[in-house]
């Protein structure tokens, strides 16, 4: 099983991506850099549906809300917690 590592901080992914729009490819910064041509390849994607670019999956701000929302609802409905709770009227 491969080690994992810290995530890559957000500047450096930008920079990336910037390369790789400016003409320079992912195998070819995989190379030079430590991440691997898919890592890049997938910052690219991300990046493209963050600036509008492409719409075929969700941007990070979506994700972001996405991942709040399960807490947000623990917080105001602390019964959730218990197990086998159910909301009320629900056998």
């Amino acid at each position: 099983m491969p080690m994992s590592r810290p995530p890559y901080p957000p500047e450096f992914r930008r920079q990336m991506v910037e390369l790789v729009r400016a003409g320079r490819s992912p195998e070819e910064l995989a190379a030079e850099f430590e991440p691997t041509a898919q890592s890049i390849r997938n910052w690219v994607v991300q990046a493209d549906r963050d600036d509008g670019r492409r719409a075929d999956g969700l941007t990070s701000a979506e994700k972001d809300e996405l991942a709040r929302l399960p807490r947000q609802v623990l917080v105001a409905c602390p019964d959730v917690r218990s197990a086998g709770a159910r909301p009320p009227g629900v056998a």
